[in-house]
């Protein structure tokens, strides 16, 4: 298993496991967006929304520009990456322990 950072895999699955936060990702593969356009579809204030992208970033998730007194934030999906590393490794485990079930229920029983 590729070995990361468990700070790294523990700020992208914080990130991703909220429904807001994911929404704003999803928002932000179509385009880049200011706080505000993020904030906008949400029933929160702008702080509120700050918080949640602060989050995004600290994840790696989120890169910020401020053009004049707008911060405009973009999409950096790289570090999905390691995380859907990590599940495979659990993915390739779980099928292994499928396939020996799968193996043993399929074995003929010489006891009968």
């Amino acid at each position: 298993m590729v070995e990361y950072s468990a700070t790294k895999l523990d700020d992208l699955f914080h990130a991703l496991a909220d429904p807001t936060r994911r929404s704003m990702l999803q928002a932000l593969t179509k385009q880049s967006l200011s706080v505000g356009e993020l904030a906008e579809p949400f029933d929160m204030s702008l702080a509120a929304a700050s918080k949640h992208i602060r989050v995004l970033e600290l994840a790696g998730l989120i890169n910020r520009k401020v053009q004049g007194r707008s911060h405009i934030c973009e999409l950096n999906a790289a570090p999905m990456h390691g995380g859907l590393e990590w599940i495979q490794h659990y993915q390739r485990f779980w099928n292994q322990q499928l396939d020996t079930l799968e193996q043993l229920l399929n074995t003929p029983d010489t006891n009968e």
